[in-house]
């Protein structure tokens, strides 16, 4: 699961990348003004942030500055009408790590994309392994590598656990678990969440694995091996 920030107050421009990087089964949301774009970013559920400069209320330079400063770990692509050598070298040095300048081709937006995000080890990997269980990125498909029984996980079952197994042994707080999951733009009630999860540790016993999601009390959940 890759999920990506489009931070773009031009909304059919937001919606044309936001349409053509699902088609490459990106997740996507987007936002168009500065200030809640920052709020979100900060929410470090973003693999990565597509930010314009120019924007409502806050401008993209210093999203970038508060988002280093808190140590958020996703990559950044800059948008900007702007072609001055000072902006582009501004934003490099402030830990972007890709700059676009407008107008662009969407493709080159989208090959940009992909090479910072094929680049990281995350998004080239087919399998997770965590203990005995072994989960199949490309068939969404669950093995228990001690009994050799496997169960296909889809969906946001798929997406819950593959977010639990790529924080093994973390605690994850049930925001964290929404933003990444469900998306900023969903809502969703708290037994949902709990749903899932049962579902989930009912597939992990199915096929005999002995990995485990614990609850936390008041603070979220754990994937142990």
């Amino acid at each position: 699961m890759v999920r990506i920030l489009i931070i773009e107050d031009e909304m059919s421009l937001a919606d044309l990348i936001k349409e053509r990087l699902e088609k490459e089964k990106y997740i996507v949301d987007t936002i168009c003004d500065g200030e809640e774009g920052l709020y979100n970013a900060l929410s470090n559920a973003y693999d990565l942030i597509i930010l314009d400069v120019m924007l409502p209320s806050m401008d993209g330079f210093t999203i970038l500055k508060n988002i280093k400063e808190k140590e958020i770990t996703s990559k950044v692509i800059m948008l900007t009408a702007k072609s001055m050598i000072e902006d582009k070298l501004n934003g490099l040095k402030s830990g972007a790590n890709d700059y676009v300048t407008k107008p662009f081709h969407i493709e080159e937006l989208v090959a940009r994309v992909n090479n910072l995000l094929r680049n990281d080890e995350k998004g080239i990997r087919d399998y997770i392994e965590v203990g005995d269980l072994k989960l199949n990125i490309k068939k969404s498909n669950l093995l228990c590598t001690t009994t050799n029984e496997s169960i296909d996980i889809v969906c946001k079952e798929f997406l819950l656990l593959e977010y639990l197994m790529n924080n093994k042994n973390q605690i994850i707080s049930k925001e964290q678990i929404y933003n990444k999951v469900w998306g900023i733009d969903n809502e969703i009630e708290s037994n949902n969440l709990e749903a899932y999860l049962s579902f989930i540790r009912k597939k992990i016993k199915i096929i005999g694995s002995k990995v485990n999601i614990k609850s936390v009390r008041g603070l979220g959940y754990k994937l142990e091996a």
